[in-house]
């Protein structure tokens, strides 16, 4: 049986009302650079490292140089970062402007601009 919206006649739209996560858990759980970081790791490499040539998992070193964090597969010399292989990999913007657009895009019902994006986020129009 299909629920109904406060009493009325309507069928309830359960995409609609699915839950959502709102901006102040979002800022908890997004609102640095370093949980940024730490989330895509994370869903990058749920259990731990994976070499990129060789799939070895775990075995690394990491370091970090000009400010970017590098992990070495112990068992090839490849290096990577989080970023590599990425849609951020080139990215000049900080990670958090990247998941405060993506939280804005998807919290809406109908499409958000470029201009408005421009503005929520503080950053230029082409940017955007």
């Amino acid at each position: 049986m299909r629920a109904r919206l406060w009493g009325c006649s309507t069928p309830m739209n359960h995409v609609q009302f699915q839950p959502s996560l709102s901006m102040v858990k979002f800022l908890e759980m997004y609102g640095t650079e370093e949980k940024c970081g730490a989330a895509l790791i994370q869903w990058r490499w749920p259990g731990d490292f994976v070499g990129p040539r060789c799939a070895a998992k775990g075995s690394r070193s990491v370091f970090r140089r000009s400010n970017h964090t590098y992990w070495q597969c112990a068992n090839c010399p490849t290096q990577s970062t989080v970023l590599a292989g990425t849609i951020f990999e080139h990215t000049k913007l900080p990670l958090s402007s990247w998941f405060l657009a993506m939280h804005l895009l998807t919290q809406v019902k109908n499409n958000v601009s470029a201009l408005a994006l421009k503005r929520h986020l503080g950053i230029s129009y082409p940017s955007a």
